[in-house]
């Protein structure tokens, strides 16, 4: 992977592969609902423990959760099915990380996979008293995460400018 970030890069550029995280659990009982589908907050606990792995792979600091700029529930979790998640870094700044994470659900009798949800995060790299410390800059290798990578930093910019 490192062979990939152009000689223009600093050395301690990192590729969205180096990031990449996946999880998967198996949906029980006590996970679910009345109607027998996983909470919402649980998957959005999944997501959360998933940014964070992916930010820490990042920058090998300790972070914190700033923002969850999107979270969209678009299906349900059934009780036996499993949860799988991936995340990675679109976007590095300055000591913040937005990360994406992807939900799917998998009928493991059948192998159906379905997206269930969709989240963007924002993730600040800290240092041992709490304050904001620098990140290592994001080298997007192919077309889709170039892509990712612009989206992103057009939302930081939008971020910014509310923020003022």
């Amino acid at each position: 992977m490192a062979s990939q970030i152009p000689a223009s890069f600093p050395s301690e550029a990192k590729t969205v592969q180096q990031s990449k995280t996946c999880l998967t659990d198996l949906v029980f009982p006590p996970d679910t609902n009345h109607h027998h589908t996983v909470f919402g907050g649980k998957v959005m606990a999944y997501v959360d423990k998933i940014a964070c792995i992916t930010a820490m792979r990042h920058c090998r600091k300790p972070v914190v959760t700033v923002s969850s700029d999107s979270f969209e529930f678009l299906g349900p979790i059934k009780t036996g099915e499993a949860i799988n998640l991936e995340a990675y870094v679109t976007c590095a700044h300055r000591t913040s990380m937005e990360i994406f994470v992807k939900v799917e659900s998998e009928n493991l009798l059948t192998g159906e996979k379905r997206l269930t949800s969709r989240a963007l995060l924002t993730m600040l790299a800290v240092d041992a008293e709490g304050r904001p410390s620098p990140v290592p800059p994001l080298v997007p290798v192919n077309q889709e995460e170039i892509h990712r990578y612009q989206q992103a930093k057009e939302r930081y910019e939008k971020r910014k400018k509310k923020k003022a």
